[in-house]
């Protein structure tokens, strides 16, 4: 057994066998699931591109071509794993998750013992800043949000008519310095403005090799039909955050704008985040999942 092997032993001492298990969206998170797993476990990666088949294999997974958006190449789907990992996004457009929808009806040809579902904290919506767990009400105030509460929905109902233990990571801001557009360095260079501090919100975030952690130890200790924020332990308000990012990059500081300001030179998309602020609380997933962050905030992680 190799040092990450060994690493993954005493971190995981529930991982005595080989599982099984399907990861559903292998991108940046899914591929540091992997690297975790250290081909220990056999995992197989649904991909809708066969270019990246190779990419795949490398990084010790099965590649299996299907598309969420095409029921009829899920087929293989069912009984296939042990422990499913659904990593996908909604498609855009609607109220409700098809691409959800569409795989829990191939799984549902042979069910899997346990099935992680990785959510957004945007199905919260807006708080005004107070700090919630994840028993505050569902309130999602945009689209991509309301598919994402279709898609909780629809996995709770799968886990309870075939008794799969079913565990939802609601995820905020991704970052890491060596993911495609997880570091704020990129728009700090473009010098996009924040909003001036009585206008700013409350963001949350999560170190993507903490989230890959969090998705392992959901498949072995996450409680059936249970809900758990993945997020680390900073209470940044956003300019706050692109602040600290700039200093630790050497980068000057964004403009501080006012809403009214915001209205006229930002777009919708950007105006949604800004209109949106929360602190969560992370109880769950270090009592619980047991997770130690190795970024308790965004000061160690970028």
């Amino acid at each position: 057994m190799n040092a990450r092997g060994r690493r993954l032993r005493r971190i995981l001492p529930e991982a005595r066998l080989t599982p099984r298990l399907l990861i559903i969206g292998c991108g940046d998170v899914g591929l540091r699931v992997l690297r975790m797993l250290a081909g220990r476990w056999r995992v197989v990666a649904l991909t809708s591109s066969p270019a990246r088949a190779a990419e795949l294999r490398a990084a010790g997974a099965t590649p299996l071509v299907g598309n969420l958006d095409e029921p009829a190449t899920l087929a293989r789907l069912g009984g296939l794993a042990d422990l499913v990992l659904h990593l996908a996004p909604p498609a855009r457009g609607g109220a409700a998750d098809q691409r959800t929808r569409h795989l829990l009806q191939a799984l549902g040809r042979k069910p899997p013992a346990t099935l992680v579902y990785a959510s957004t904290t945007g199905v919260y919506g807006d708080c005004g800043g107070a700090l919630i767990d994840e028993t505050r009400a569902l309130d999602p105030g945009t689209d991509r949000a309301q598919r994402r509460v279709d898609a909780e929905a629809q996995l709770r109902a799968f886990g309870r008519r075939h008794g799969t233990r079913v565990c939802l990571l609601r995820v905020p801001g991704i970052y890491a310095r060596d993911r495609e557009g997880g570091h704020p360095r990129e728009r700090l260079a473009r010098g996009t403005p924040v909003l001036r501090r009585e206008d700013d919100v409350f963001t949350n975030h999560i170190h993507a090799d903490d989230l890959a952690r969090a998705c392992v130890l959901a498949l072995l200790r996450g409680l059936p039909q249970r809900t758990i924020n993945v997020c680390d332990d900073s209470e940044l308000l956003m300019g706050d955050y692109f602040d600290l990012a700039a200093d630790l990059a050497g980068l000057p500081r964004p403009e501080r704008i006012s809403r009214a300001q915001a209205a006229e030179r930002m777009g919708a998309i950007q105006l949604s985040f800004w209109g949106e602020s929360r602190r969560l609380r992370n109880a769950r997933l270090k009592r619980e999942l047991r997770l130690q962050l190795r970024y308790p905030t965004p000061r160690e992680g970028l």
